[in-house]
C-alpha cells in the first residue's frame, strides 16, 4: 500500500514546462528523456490497473514501468501492488490537478511573464507580487490583454492603478486549463451582471440624467470624483472601484439601507459596509482638503468671486477689503445612546430628541467655506462660535481680519460682544422689546436687510439635507463619521453644483440702493391708521364684492414691491383660504383708494391680522399690517403680498382655485360628529308630507 502512495507522489510537479509529458498511469509530469513506450507485455497490466486501453502514443514513467515489469516476471510484491491499485478502496487519486502543456495559440496580445520585473510598468524588483487570477481576468476584459499565470507586478497595480499596459507579444500561447478558467470566469461574470440591477462598470449603461437621479451628480462629475478614489479603494471580484463609489454616493443621496444596496448590486451587506468605509476614508483626504475649509481658498478669492454685490451694497462695505460670511447651525438626528451621559448631552430640549449640531459657514453666494463640528446638542450657536474662534480651528483667526462681517441669526446673540472685541461686525435680525407686539418700522426694515442676505445659509442647510442619509435618524455607530459625511457632501456641492445665489452685479446694486433708501423711510399709513383709530372703527368701512379701480400688477411689479419672491410663493395659499373662508374686502367710505382686509394666520387658528393698502390708478403707494413685521416698508409681509397678488394679478387670470388642494377632505376629523336625527320626528315629517 505504501508503494502505491509512493508511486503517485507528484509533489515535484512543475505546472508550466514546455515539451512535458504525462504518464498514462500516474499524474507525474516527466521530461522527454524519462518517458518509456508501453510494450505489448505491459499493456495487459496497464489495462488491469487503469481500466483503459493505451494507444501507441501513450507512455509510462520509470516507476510505473518497473512495476509492470516486476508483475510480468511474477514478483509477489508487484502482484500485491497491482491488486491494491485495482481494488475499489485503493484507487489512486492524483494529489495535484494535471495541467496540460501550453499548446493553444490565441490571437490576443500578452504581457511579459518574467519574475524579475513588473509585467505592467517593467520596473525591476525586489518587491513584486504574483498577479492574482481575478486581476488577470479583469485586465483581459477591460484591455483585451492576457497576463500569463505566474507573472509578477508592483503592489500598487493591485489597487486599480494599471495605466497604459503595453503588450510584448501579439499572440498568446496558453494551455487548456487557462482557457477553462477564463471561460468559467466569463460565465460567472455574465451571471453576476444579469443578477445585478445596476451596472456602473460601463459608462454607456446609464444616462447622465440617471446618474443625477441616483447619485446627485452628472456622469462627468462622477468620472472626476473617481480620480480621487482610484488607488485608495481596492477592487474585489464582486465590485469594482466605480461600483464602490456608486454605492457610497447612492447611500448618501438616497439614504437606502445596506440591505437594499446589497439587493441592487448583488453584493453582500458586509461588503457594502466595507465599501462605504473605504470610500469615505478616501474622499475625506485630498478631495475634502482641496474643496472645503478655510485653507483651501484664499480670502481674496472669496471676496472677488463668492460675494454678491447686493451684500456689499446693503452692508456698505469697502470693495475688495471686507469678507462677508453667513453662518448657522444645523441638526443631524441620532438614536438614543446606551451611554447615559452622552444621552443627556446629546438631547435637545428645543427639538425634544437627541441630535448633534455642525456649524455651517458659507459665503453670500452659498459657497461652503467650512464645516465645524459636529457639537453636542447642549451647545448653542453662540458657544459653538466662541469655541471655534478661541480654539482657532482651521486657523480661522488668521483668515478673518478686522471689520469683516458675520451675518447670523438670533441664536448668536450671546456672542455679539465677543465678536465686537475681535473687531468683527455682526449683523443679526432685531428683537422685539419686552411687552411689544409688533416691531417698529426701523427694526423691521433692518431685519429685512439681514434676512435678505442670511437666507442663503438656510438654503445651504437644505441642500445638505437633500442627501437623504443625513436627513434620516442615524444610528449611534455612525456618530464618529457624521462630520466626514457632511464635509464630503459640502465638498461635492462646491465642486460640482451651481451656486445657490449668483445675482447680477448691476441688478444687485440697484436693488441694494433701493432697499437702503426704503429702510430710512417711515410708514405713513401706519401713522394714519393709529391716529384715526381705523383698526377699531367699523362704521366707516363697507364690504365690496368686486373691487374696481385697483391697478393691474404684473409679476415684475410684484417682485419690485416685495423685494423678493418668498412672500409671493405663499400668496396662493393665503388667497385660497381667503376665497374659501368668510374673509371680505372692505373699502373706506370717505377715503377712496384705501382698503382693509382681515386675514387668518397660517400658524395659529385663533389669530387673525388686519391690514390696510392704499393705492391709486397706477400703483400701490402704501401698506401696513398688524403682524409682527407688518410695519416695514422694505418689502412687505406675506399677508399684504397675498392681497396684492390676488387683487392686482390673480383675479384677472384665474377664475376659480389656485391649485392649492385641501387634503383634509381625505382625512377624518373626530371633532365633526353628525347630529343624530330623532326617528319620531322623522316619521311625523313623512306623514305630514304624505297628507299634503
Amino acid at each position: 500500500m505504501s508503494r502505491v502512495l509512493q508511486l503517485f507522489d507528484v509533489s515535484d510537479v512543475q505546472c508550466l514546462v514546455k515539451k512535458s509529458y504525462k504518464c498514462f498511469l500516474c499524474p507525474r509530469i516527466t521530461k522527454r528523456t524519462d518517458r518509456f513506450a508501453i510494450s505489448k507485455s505491459h499493456r495487459l497490466v496497464v489495462n488491469r490497473i487503469s481500466g483503459r486501453t493505451p494507444s501507441d502514443g501513450d507512455f509510462l514513467c520509470n516507476k510505473c514501468r518497473h512495476v509492470c515489469k516486476s508483475y510480468v516476471k511474477g514478483s509477489e510484491k508487484a502482484k500485491k501492488i497491482v491488486q491494491a491499485c485495482t481494488s475499489s478502496t485503493c484507487t489512486p487519486q492524483p494529489s495535484v490537478t494535471p495541467v496540460s502543456p501550453p499548446s493553444v495559440q490565441l490571437p490576443f496580445p500578452s504581457s511579459a511573464r518574467g519574475h524579475s520585473s513588473c509585467c505592467i510598468c517593467k520596473r525591476p524588483g525586489p518587491k513584486l507580487i504574483v498577479v492574482p487570477v481575478d486581476i488577470r481576468h479583469q485586465i483581459f476584459i477591460s484591455k483585451e490583454i492576457i497576463i500569463p499565470a505566474g507573472a509578477r507586478c508592483c503592489p500598487n497595480h493591485l489597487h486599480g492603478n494599471i495605466g497604459d499596459l503595453e503588450p510584448t507579444a501579439d499572440t498568446t500561447t496558453v494551455n487548456r486549463s487557462t482557457i477553462t478558467q477564463l471561460i468559467k470566469f466569463l460565465r460567472s461574470e455574465i451571471q453576476r451582471q444579469e443578477k445585478t440591477r445596476l451596472d456602473f462598470n460601463s459608462e454607456k449603461t446609464l444616462s447622465d440624467a440617471e446618474y443625477r437621479d441616483l447619485m446627485g451628480i452628472s456622469k462627468d462629475s462622477f468620472k472626476d470624483l473617481l480620480l480621487f478614489v482610484e488607488g485608495k479603494v481596492r477592487p474585489t471580484p464582486t465590485r469594482s472601484v466605480r461600483t464602490s463609489l456608486a454605492i457610497f454616493l447612492m447611500k448618501l443621496r438616497g439614504g437606502e439601507s445596506n440591505r437594499v444596496l446589497s439587493t441592487l448590486f448583488n453584493v453582500s451587506k458586509s461588503s457594502i459596509r466595507r465599501c462605504i468605509s473605504s470610500v469615505r476614508s478616501a474622499l475625506s483626504g485630498r478631495f475634502v482638503h482641496e474643496n472645503l475649509g478655510f485653507q483651501h481658498i484664499s480670502r481674496a478669492e472669496i471676496i472677488q468671486h463668492h460675494t454678491r454685490q447686493l451684500a456689499q451694497t446693503l452692508f456698505e462695505t469697502s470693495p475688495g477689503n471686507q469678507a462677508i460670511l453667513v453662518m448657522d447651525g444645523t441638526y443631524i438626528y441620532i438614536n438614543k445612546s446606551g451611554n447615559f451621559q452622552f444621552q443627556r448631552q446629546s438631547y435637545s430640549l428645543h427639538k425634544g430628541r437627541p441630535l448633534v449640531k455642525p456649524l455651517i459657514i458659507v459665503s453670500t453666494t452659498g459657497y461652503y467655506l467650512s464645516v465645524m463640528g459636529p457639537y453636542l446638542a447642549r451647545n448653542n450657536d453662540a458657544s459653538i462660535l466662541k469655541h471655534v474662534m478661541k480654539s482657532n480651528i482651521e486657523d480661522i483667526c488668521n483668515w478673518v481680519e478686522k471689520d469683516d462681517i458675520f451675518v447670523v441669526d438670533r441664536g448668536f446673540r450671546d456672542s455679539l460682544d465677543f465678536l465686537e472685541e475681535l473687531g468683527i461686525q455682526a449683523h443679526m435680525p432685531s428683537f422685539m422689546s419686552k411687552g411689544e407686539k409688533q416691531m417698529t418700522t426701523e427694526s423691521a426694515n433692518t431685519s429685512r436687510l439681514v434676512t435678505k442676505i442670511r437666507w442663503v445659509v438656510e438654503s445651504a442647510n437644505s441642500r445638505i439635507k437633500q442627501w437623504k442619509y443625513l436627513q434620516h435618524v442615524l444610528p449611534t455607530s455612525q456618530i464618529p463619521y457624521i462630520g466626514d459625511f457632511i464635509r464630503i457632501v459640502c465638498a461635492i456641492c462646491n465642486r460640482y453644483m451651481k451656486p445657490l445665489s449668483n445675482g447680477n452685479a448691476t441688478e444687485d446694486e440697484s436693488l441694494g440702493c433701493k432697499m437702503l433708501f426704503l429702510s430710512k423711510q417711515v410708514n405713513a399709513l401706519q401713522q394714519h391708521v393709529e391716529e384715526h383709530h381705523l383698526d377699531r372703527r367699523s362704521v366707516c368701512w363697507e364690504p365690496v364684492d368686486d373691487l374696481k379701480g385697483f391697478p393691474y400688477l404684473d409679476e415684475e411689479q410684484l417682485r419690485n414691491l416685495t423685494c423678493g419672491i418668498y412672500q409671493l410663493r405663499l400668496s396662493p395659499s393665503y388667497a385660497q383660504e381667503h376665497l374659501e373662508g368668510n374673509c371680505q374686502i372692505h373699502v373706506h367710505k370717505e377715503e377712496p383708494g384705501l382698503v382693509r382686509v382681515r386675514l387668518q394666520s397660517r400658524h395659529v387658528s385663533s389669530r387673525s391680522y388686519q391690514l390696510w393698502i392704499r393705492y391709486d390708478e397706477a400703483s400701490v403707494t402704501a401698506w401696513y399690517c398688524k403682524c409682527r413685521a407688518g410695519a416695514r416698508v422694505v418689502g412687505m409681509c406675506s399677508h399684504i403680498a397675498a392681497i396684492l397678488w390676488f387683487l392686482g394679478n390673480a383675479r384677472h387670470r384665474i377664475s376659480s382655485g389656485f391649485g392649492v388642494r385641501n387634503w383634509g377632505d381625505f382625512v377624518d376629523d373626530a371633532n365633526n360628529i353628525p347630529t343624530p336625527v330623532d326617528e319620531s320626528e322623522s316619521s311625523e315629517g313623512e306623514l305630514s308630507g304624505t297628507e299634503e
